[in-house]
């Protein structure tokens, strides 16, 4: 970008935020119509500072800022409704969903859908006992706004449905494969894989194999990047780590 470009009052939502020189810091947003954005904010960790208490993860904000290159300035932020309430393990989660959009999302590259998608499963996670569920239902829609769709529906090269009988192996380049095996890091039975494409989450042993399956196909298409956000919620799960509790309990 060589001219200079604004943008006044668009709605978004602060993914991640670091210290920058001294009493600035450098947020990665997600943007309704442009994307992920990352914008300086001036002066904004200091005492007097106009944007205290607005700049921080899951609150609604419309933001404004100009920008002469990938990296803008924030000119104006203000709060446009209540924190998204998530507490106890949801956070984690939230987090999670958070570093998906900083690893995947492109700067400047509109994709509304994804903005809505990101609001709908911030607030599904609000007061659920099922966050397991939310989440794969969540990375199977992402994935394929992404173009990168799951395709549990037939074995590749074939049109036919899914056999009930067989076994299948998941294939990163091509899909389900038939196998004459029932074990494996990405064997699912028939059964499951047409349970996890219709989102019967309410089965334990196809959350369970959801989860395993798509921490693998994201995996792949981090190629080799390590989530933090996943390792807290294995030290979480091993009751390493405690999470926050809502204050209202």
């Amino acid at each position: 970008m060589t001219s200079a470009r604004r943008v006044n009052q668009q709605p978004g939502y602060i993914l991640h935020h670091r210290p920058f020189r001294n009493t600035s810091q450098i947020l990665d947003i997600v943007t309704r119509d442009h994307g992920k954005i990352a914008v300086v904010a001036r002066g904004s960790r200091g005492n007097k500072s106009r944007f205290a208490g607005i700049l921080r993860p899951f609150l609604p904000l419309q933001i404004s800022w100009i920008s002469r290159s990938d990296l803008g300035t924030l000119t104006a932020a203000e709060a446009i409704g209540p924190p998204i309430g998530i507490f106890d393990n949801a956070i984690f989660s939230a987090f999670y969903i958070n570093e998906l959009l900083l690893h995947f999302l492109h700067r400047y590259d509109p994709q509304p859908e994804i903005f809505a998608l990101y609001e709908r499963v911030m607030n599904a996670l609000i007061g659920t006992s099922s966050i397991a569920a939310n989440l794969r239902s969540f990375e199977l829609e992402f994935l394929r706004l992404l173009g990168y769709a799951v395709n549990l529906d037939h074995e590749f090269g074939s049109t036919q449905s899914l056999n009930s009988e067989l076994y299948y192996q998941y294939q990163m380049e091509q899909g389900l494969v038939a196998v004459d095996r029932t074990e494996g890091a990405l064997v699912f039975s028939g059964p499951i894989l047409i349970g996890i494409a219709k989102q019967h989450f309410e089965d334990r042993e196809v959350l369970r194999a959801a989860n395993r399956l798509l921490r693998e196909i994201i995996g792949f298409h981090l190629g080799g990047k390590e989530l933090k956000s996943r390792k807290v919620l294995m030290e979480m799960h091993r009751g390493r780590i405690v999470p926050p509790k809502n204050p209202r309990d």
